[in-house]
């Protein structure tokens, strides 16, 4: 019995367990449009915007625009959104230097300007 004794002592511990904590609450993420996002825009928004692109491609069913200037590169990538047949949104966008570095979105925004 003394042999049995320790384990049964191991054993009731391991199965002696704590609650788990309450779970903390999660914050609704909010979306917060910044100038510089270009997420939903329409290609004549960002024709307002930046003017005309420097280049324009079509890929498959989106269009790709591209404005360059004050030392930064914008690739902007639209697409028909569903139930807006016809209608192309940003849905990406890339942001580079010449070099090919990448910057920040709100950087290439501000070094483009606006019209």
């Amino acid at each position: 019995m003394r042999r049995v004794a320790p384990f049964v002592a191991l054993f009731v511990a391991a199965c002696a367990t704590t609650p788990p904590p309450a779970p903390t609450p999660v914050k609704p993420v909010t979306q917060v449009r910044e100038r510089a996002d270009l997420i939903g825009l329409t290609a004549e928004e960002l024709v307002q915007r930046f003017g005309r692109p420097g280049f324009q491609v079509r890929e498959g069913a989106g269009l790709k625009l591209q404005f360059a200037g004050g030392g930064c590169i914008l690739d902007a990538y639209l697409y028909p959104q569903a139930g807006n047949v016809g209608i192309e949104r940003v849905t990406h966008v890339d942001a580079r230097r010449p070099s090919g570095e990448d910057v920040p979105q709100a950087t290439c925004v501000a070094a483009l300007g606006t019209r």
